[in-house]
Parts: structure tokens; C-alpha cells; sequence
């Protein structure tokens, strides 16, 4: 059974940080390209931070960009994403995904494998 379980979400002030835990089970994570997505109320979801092999190969939306570091650690299944300045705009639930290696890289939500139930991140003003 595949799970991925994100952690590490909460309430923050702006200008603060947090950083983002995704826990992968059930896959070779080697074998998989991760993607950070987020959506907020109301709003389609919408990629964020992707990587692949390694932070070689890393990939950022336009706002985030400067601000967020997505990595991972093959040896523990776990991808992050530290998230400094936050401000109001980046109040959303946080998932993160999982997408086969071997399949053309994409932002699009609904084309990944694999995905994680959301960790809420709020960013008071």
C-alpha cells in the first residue's frame, strides 16, 4: 500500500518559516520524481516545487521562487520543502506527490501517481 504522509504544516506570522515533511511508503522512492502542490479555498490546486533525482534537477512556481527549497532524502523516503518569508498568499493545505521517474515531468496535478492527504499551512498577516 503506497502512503504518502505530510507533516510539519501550521499557523505562522508573516515573514516566518516552516518547513514540509512528505514520508513515502510502498514505492521506491528512488524510482520517483516528488512534487509539492498547494491549494487554497476556493482555487484549483497548484504546483509549487518539484524535484527529481536530486536538488540537480529542482523545479519552482514563480512566486515561490527565492523563497522555497524543496529536497529530499532517498534514504529516509522523505522529500521537504523549507519555506521562508511566508505572507498571507501562501495560506493553503500543502500536499505533496509522487510521479514515476520514467514519465514525462509535468506541474499538473492529476497527471502524479501518488498522493498525500495535506498538511494545512495558514500565514496570519
Amino acid at each position: 500500500q503506497v502512503r504518502l504522509v505530510e507533516s510539519g504544516g501550521g499557523l505562522v506570522q508573516t515573514g516566518g518559516s516552516l518547513r514540509l515533511s512528505c514520508s513515502a511508503s510502498g514505492i521506491f522512492f528512488s524510482s520517483y520524481a516528488m512534487g509539492w502542490f498547494r491549494q487554497a479555498p476556493g482555487k484549483e490546486r497548484r504546483f509549487v516545487a518539484g524535484i527529481r533525482w536530486s536538488a540537480g534537477s529542482t523545479y519552482y512556481e514563480d512566486s515561490v521562487k527565492g523563497r522555497f527549497t524543496i529536497s529530499r532524502d532517498n534514504a529516509k523516503n522523505t522529500v521537504y520543502l523549507q519555506m521562508n518569508s511566508l505572507t498571507p498568499e501562501d495560506t493553503a493545505v500543502y500536499y505533496c506527490a509522487a510521479l514515476l521517474l520514467g514519465r514525462s515531468w509535468t506541474v499538473v496535478w492529476d497527471e502524479y501517481d501518488y498522493w498525500g492527504q495535506g498538511t494545512q499551512v495558514t500565514v496570519s498577516s
